[in-house]
């Protein structure tokens, strides 16, 4: 196949005239007529999003400890962005703004799911995958949901797992259904639970089933990964984790073949689209779980860094981000794909098990120069590496705008076309022409920061200000590179990024009006229920 589909060498330009003359402007026609402008140019899209993946953990953001030649790459050839954010310092409420565009405290049980969660994310919401498959995209969500299944009453585990994705925009899905530190180690194809033996069934609850169920406390000796806290209830794998269950014993992966299903299962995929449905595009949300713990990757990364087993994982991730370069070049879709790479959250170290996250870290800074981590609404907790590609349209180069992964949903829609309802979205702007690489295109001017949302902690990006807000005086996992620990900090503190990008000087006492300012700002955009025009 070549490198684009019939018609897509007509349709490039269309769309470059298109630009040329103006967004929204009319071509004459050689009649003198003006004609409707043709529609935009609607790319494949592959949104791969890591797992606590911080800002200074791979080289092209200035990791040395580490290499990660495909991310990197990828970074070359497209567009590297410096203040790329998600919207929460956790997995559940970021996955839920990202789909929805909507500000994960906004919305009811957004914390992080527990492993009987029912669906968070309800029928009829829009969210980016169902505003691509009303453009006529094909849909598939191909990894880590952490975002409920099922009805009130939660999974129905032996039966069919509805609402889930199928119910909010994807055509398909294959997923581990929570994360892999909780139960249960099985995935979840599109309505059921794959390869579940009925005469097995699979039970997953918050207590004992039994008073001899081996926990990773009964049985700690027998653990191939030890636990550090709160990991330690049932194994599988060698592997304790949170929460119970038994049965379903055919369906169990091990975990050191995820990355490799993942991959599998995104190549046939977009194998059967191109089979299929070659005349429309698609859209793959690729959830990875590197570098989420527990951190057991295939045996052929074992070992291979010296950052231990949470370097190891990031080495799986970037092969799993150039395992999606390559089956885009083996299908001819390279320059016809818009890839975007982001990560859930910052990253943290010892996470729930002793895997000398911290003992082996050296020098490797995984926040790079930023503040703090996973569930902080310091800089780490949320600026995360972000990147664009889309060979041939993107130009290469690095951008300082302010972009998020909840912007995806409203910039998206921009790009393939697709109206944007005015209730749906209410935190997504259009920052497409920054994603984009338009020259002089601006981002986002202002972006709140969430850790879980339980602690009512608040960042407030405006500019180059940084508003840090802790109502209870106490802050999570500060310093990265330490065990994972609650500090003291003032309840308003004001950092200025340019000048101190790192959060280490608290100027608030100085500038009041730009306190009051921001916080004003903040508040208002709390209350409104939405900051999207």
């Amino acid at each position: 196949m070549g490198a684009f589909r019939a018609g897509t060498v007509w349709r490039w330009w269309v769309a470059a005239l298109c630009a040329w003359v103006g967004a929204g402007v009319g071509v004459v026609g050689a009649n003198g007529a003006t004609a409707r402008a043709a529609e935009p140019r609607r790319p494949n899209v592959i949104v791969i999003m890591a797992d606590d993946l911080g800002y200074g953990d791979v080289s092209c953001y200035g990791a040395t400890a580490i290499e990660t030649p495909h991310i990197d790459a990828l970074a070359a050839g497209g567009r590297r962005f410096t203040s790329g954010y998600c919207s929460a310092s956790t997995c559940t409420p970021t996955r839920y703004s990202f789909l929805t565009g909507t500000y994960a405290f906004r919305g009811e049980r957004t914390g992080i799911a527990p492993p009987n969660s029912p669906a968070i994310i309800q029928p009829g919401t829009v969210t980016v995958a169902s505003l691509l498959q009303d453009a006529g995209y094909d849909t598939a969500v191909i990894g880590k949901w952490h975002l409920g299944l099922g009805g009130p009453d939660g999974p129905d585990w032996n039966g069919e797992l509805k609402p889930g994705p199928l119910e909010i925009g994807f055509d398909r899905c294959f997923l581990l259904p929570t994360t892999n530190d909780r139960v249960p180690q099985v995935f979840v194809e599109n309505r059921r639970v794959r390869n579940l033996d009925p005469a097995d069934p699979l039970w997953v609850g918050n207590q004992k089933p039994s008073p001899d169920h081996p926990t990773g406390e009964s049985e700690r000796a027998s653990l191939k990964m030890d636990w550090s806290h709160g990991h330690n209830q049932t194994i599988h794998n060698g592997i304790s984790r949170i929460g119970f269950y038994t049965g379903g014993h055919a369906a169990r992966f091990r975990d050191e073949d995820l990355a490799d299903t993942w991959v599998e299962q995104s190549r046939a995929f977009v194998a059967q689209h191109q089979a299929n449905r070659a005349d429309e595009p698609f859209f793959l949300f690729f959830a990875a779980h590197e570098c989420h713990v527990p951190r057991i990757v295939h045996e052929r990364f074992q070992g291979k860094s010296m950052l231990g087993p949470r370097g190891d994982a990031i080495l799986e991730f970037d092969w799993c981000v150039g395992e999606v370069v390559k089956m885009l070049a083996e299908q001819g879709l390279t320059e016809e794909t818009l890839v975007v790479l982001c990560s859930d959250n910052g990253p943290v170290l010892d996470d729930g098990y002793k895997d000398d996250a911290i003992e082996k870290n050296g020098d490797h800074r995984a926040a790079g120069p930023f503040t703090g981590g996973k569930y902080s609404v310091f800089e780490g907790g949320t600026r995360t590496p972000f990147i664009t590609s889309w060979p041939g349209t993107i130009p290469p180069g690095v951008s300082d705008e302010i972009v998020c992964t909840i912007d995806l949903a409203a910039s998206l829609a921009a790009i393939v076309g697709q109206p944007l309802p005015a209730d749906a979205c209410r935190d997504s702007f259009d920052v497409s022409a920054a994603l984009l690489g338009h020259e002089g295109a601006a981002g986002r001017d202002h972006l709140l920061q969430q850790d879980n949302g339980q602690s009512g902690s608040l960042g407030f990006r405006e500019g180059s200000w940084k508003l840090v807000r802790h109502p209870r005086g106490k802050a999570n996992n500060r310093v990265v590179e330490k065990p994972l620990a609650m500090t003291s900090v003032p309840e308003v503190q004001l950092f200025d990024l340019t000048t101190d990008p790192g959060e280490k000087k608290n100027i608030a006492a100085a500038n009041p009006e730009v306190v009051a300012r921001l916080q004003a700002r903040l508040d208002e955009a709390v209350a409104a229920g939405r900051t999207r025009p």
